[in-house]
């Protein structure tokens, strides 16, 4: 029996036009792949902060007055610089028992931005100070005489020349334009018993201020 069918044989042009359309969509859809793949694709966002400082180093200064108004620096032992102390009496003509008072002051300068601590020293002596004690007094005030009470600095009997180990003060810094407040002064000297005849000397006393 023979069986009937519609089904025709493909041509080639048919064929030819079946393989371009699965082209055609392999190509679609390779095109939509890799349009997904552009759309998510993200871009490279960078943000930056930057800080800064600033440095200065602060400034440091010491100085001193013979009257408790002027002040001046005296950075040296030498004669001409280191400041002259003025005796209430004749120190250059002494003799046994007498006593003599000598006013100082120091501070800090208003360039001076630290407190600071000031180490008191005897740095040199020259000629013969020999019978010669003294003390040294930190009054609340500026003068020095008889009746000047204070902070003992270096007691009474102590020999011209030296200074107890570890003889500090303190110093205070001012607020800018103003120096700091002055420490007052109080040099007492008395000559006793050994004192020599027609000797002459001096001692020059060191103020070093350390920063804290």
């Amino acid at each position: 029996m023979t069986q009937l069918t519609n089904a025709q044989p493909l041509t080639d042009d048919t064929q030819n036009g079946r393989s371009r359309r699965r082209r055609l969509k392999a190509m679609l859809a390779g095109g939509l792949v890799l349009g997904v793949g552009a759309a998510i694709t993200l871009a490279a966002w960078n943000d930056s902060e930057f800080a800064q400082g600033t440095f200065a180093s602060g400034a440091f200064n010491l100085e001193g007055s013979l009257d408790g108004d002027a002040f001046s620096e005296h950075p040296t032992a030498a004669a001409g610089s280191a400041a002259d102390l003025d005796f209430t009496l004749d120190a250059a003509n002494l003799s046994p028992g007498d006593v003599v008072f000598a006013p100082f002051a120091i501070r800090l300068d208003a360039t001076t931005t630290y407190d600071a601590t000031a180490a008191i020293t005897a740095t040199t002596s020259a000629g013969a100070v020999v019978g010669l004690t003294y003390s040294l007094t930190q009054p609340t005030a500026f003068g020095c005489d008889g009746t000047t009470t204070g902070t003992s600095l270096v007691p009474s009997g102590t020999a011209v020349g030296s200074v107890p180990a570890g003889t500090t003060l303190d110093l205070t810094a001012g607020t800018s334009p103003d120096a700091g407040e002055p420490a007052y002064l109080c040099f007492t000297v008395t000559a006793d018993a050994a004192l020599p005849q027609s000797q002459t000397g001096t001692v020059t006393w060191q103020f070093q201020a350390v920063s804290e």
